[in-house]
């Protein structure tokens, strides 16, 4: 950007250009994949990329981003995201693009003034497993790209050690699974593309308990919530197999239909989550967030003791 605060003279301004033809094209699934590169939009998404980005590079690791493009105005609104990407340390230079250049880069109707070619961020399961985790969260068949953003983003906020997502789920790769997670998705290890039973194999076999969220279980996570706030005071409770303390799996199921009969057999216990109200039933990312906090707290309050 010149110092009179004008567009430079290379600032893109034709949206049929082929660079911008080329960006647009990472809206589709087939494209992600063969590149192995994904959109990030938006301000708070941009700023945790680059923070990423600059961290992983720092550690001796690849790049994360590669490319920057925003409109002067949203520069002129958040400084230190200039200031952030232009870094020595983050090696990038952010190009100045007009509104019609960014608006047809995405697939949103009214584009937030800035976006990130990244690379993809997934790691194995094994470097999961062999980073000793205390709480996961699985998606098993979920379909909605803003339910599966909503709900990486309430892992961040639980304190989840990761996310996985089955092969039958949503690509977290898909712009309305980007934006959903505001900045998550560079903050906790991604697992993609997984079986549920290996998963579940890998993480039984690593001394983790696996919960089912299911409307119909047999557990209610109220009580397992009391019980261990009871032993949290040294207080008489009855042994149970399922104390929320222990490091945990969660399996999420599908909005509409949940978790299928299998994936159910494979979980060590099944767990509902109360309804007082006359809801049929909460929001799958809603429900998500009441489990992964019931687990956070009680894994807190025992390493408080």
């Amino acid at each position: 950007m010149t110092e009179s605060g004008r567009p430079p003279a290379d600032a893109m301004t034709n949206p049929r250009a082929d660079r911008v033809r080329d960006v647009a094209k990472l809206a589709g699934r087939p494209v992600r994949f063969k590149r192995g590169q994904f959109l990030a939009e938006g301000p708070q998404a941009v700023r945790e990329a680059l923070r990423a980005h600059r961290d992983a590079l720092a550690a001796g690791g690849s790049e994360l981003v590669t490319d920057v493009y925003a409109s002067l105005e949203c520069l002129k609104k958040n400084a230190d995201l200039l200031e952030l990407a232009e870094d020595p340390a983050c090696r990038l230079h952010v190009r100045v693009a007009s509104e019609l250049v960014l608006e047809a880069m995405t697939d949103t109707v009214t584009p937030q003034g800035i976006l990130a070619v990244c690379n993809f961020v997934d790691v194995p399961l094994e470097q999961v497993i062999a980073g000793k985790p205390r709480l996961i969260a699985v998606l098993c068949q979920v379909r909605d790209p803003g339910n599966a953003g909503t709900l990486l983003r309430a892992a961040d906020a639980a304190g989840a050690d990761a996310v996985v997502f089955t092969a039958s789920s949503v690509d977290i790769y898909n712009p309305k699974a980007v934006r959903s997670t505001v900045g998550s998705l560079f903050h906790l290890p991604v697992v993609t593309g997984a079986g549920v039973g290996d998963v579940v194999g890998k993480c039984k076999a690593a001394g983790m308990m696996v919960l089912a969220a299911d409307g119909y279980g047999h557990l209610n996570l109220d009580d397992l919530q009391d019980e261990s706030a009871a032993r949290g005071f040294d207080q008489e409770v009855p042994e149970s197999e399922c104390e929320l303390e222990t490091p945990t799996v969660w399996l999420f199921g599908n909005e509409a239909q949940g978790l299928s009969d299998d994936e159910l057999m494979q979980a060590d216990h099944r767990v509902a989550v109360p309804v007082y109200g006359s809801a049929e039933s909460l929001n799958l990312a809603t429900a998500a967030t009441v489990c992964l906090y019931a687990s956070a707290r009680a894994q807190r309050r025992g390493g408080e003791q």
